[in-house]
């Protein structure tokens, strides 16, 4: 169970989840009706989960989708022995980020000039009536995990909160530390290193930056407070975790393969060896969906790839949305649902060798 939080590269790991489903024909917990997330901003209920009554609690394999996290719920869908982790950024560049990709949905943002002026004075612009939108103005990872964004950040309150999330987590990434990230992730679900591969997804144009100034920076470490916290604490125990299961030189001979072979993909999939701006994508069917004032970067295949490079490649290079359309089509093929993108010619992994079920 992945706990998918906003702007934390977490697109990216969804794409690798969605592949390793397809890789071994899992059962993917998705969301009910013509949603793209589980309830979302609700708290989760497993009434969001597409079919859940029918297909029966503890018969899904992986749930990845963004929701607002409630152990007792989710419990209710996976299975007693499920792994449970989620993925973290530093609160500075992911408040420059929220304010750009959500800066037309909040009403926090909008009527502030740009990020700079916003937190010269947050409380100018924040409404917490506002509380389906202003969630991303505000203590957004620490919602996202299912508690109180606008809570007061009291010692005792921030210490019991992280408890109970290392409770309920076996494992914290960091956006800052991606490829670390990847490889941690790797070596504690025994997974091999083409299952961490990534090409990263739902990035933008470095033009849709906005440069924080040294001001706002420190403001976002008391306006975010309690994201603060919980990213100052996880860090600790990332970099923790490292030491005790891989160590920090094998750790960089690892980074270093990923990286490689990284490289080795771009080179036999794109014709552009890097993400292009949404211009420029020429297959419109792998246009990611485009939010705020961010140019969301995607990619252009190369052309005459056999069909199973093909089918690899485009895996890698699927917006979130399409894949999702896609999944569904496959484990819910009697339920009508709009199709996003990606008329794909694709042969799914069932129908070719199947490779052994994972421990």
């Amino acid at each position: 169970m992945f706990l998918k939080t906003h702007k934390t590269a977490s697109s990216t790991i969804l794409n690798v989840m969605f592949r390793f489903a397809e890789r071994y024909n899992l059962t993917v917990a998705l969301p009910a009706g013509q949603l793209f997330h589980l309830g979302y901003p609700e708290t989760f209920l497993t009434s969001f989960v597409e079919e859940f009554q029918a297909i029966g609690q503890k018969n899904y394999n992986i749930m990845c989708n963004h929701l607002r996290f409630k152990s007792s719920e989710v419990q209710k869908v996976m299975p007693a022995d499920t792994f449970y982790f989620s993925i973290l950024r530093n609160p500075i560049p992911l408040m420059e980020s929220s304010y750009v990709y959500y800066k037309d949905a909040v009403p926090a943002f909008r009527i502030s000039k740009d990020v700079n002026e916003f937190l010269a004075s947050p409380m100018k612009y924040y409404r917490q009536v506002d509380y389906k939108w202003n969630i991303y103005a505000r203590n957004i990872m620490w919602f996202d995990f299912g508690y109180d964004n606008n809570a007061k950040d009291s010692k005792s309150y921030i210490q019991k909160v992280l408890k109970e999330i290392e409770q309920n987590f076996h494992l914290i990434l960091i956006a800052d530390y991606f490829d670390e990230s990847m490889i941690l992730l790797k070596h504690v679900l025994c997974w091999d290193l083409d299952d961490v591969i990534y090409f990263k997804l739902n990035s933008r144009s470095q033009d849709t930056v906005q440069t924080l100034t040294s001001e706002s920076r420190e403001q976002i470490k008391v306006w975010c407070s309690l994201d603060w916290e919980l990213y100052l604490h996880f860090n600790q125990t990332f970099w923790r975790t490292i030491e005790e299961t891989i160590g920090l030189e094998d750790l960089e001979k690892e980074v270093n393969h990923l990286r490689t072979r990284q490289e080795e993909l771009m080179e036999t999939c794109l014709s552009d060896r890097e993400a292009v701006g949404k211009d420029h994508i020429k297959n419109k069917a792998l246009l990611p969906f485009q939010s705020g004032a961010a140019n969301i970067l995607g990619y252009n295949l190369k052309q005459d790839l056999d069909n199973r490079t093909l089918r690899t490649c485009q895996r890698m290079v699927i917006p979130e949305l399409q894949y999702m359309s896609y999944l569904y089509t496959v484990q819910h093929p009697h339920k009508k649902r709009k199709q996003i993108g990606l008329p794909l010619p694709w042969i799914s992994f069932q129908e070719q060798t199947q490779p052994p079920t994972p421990n």
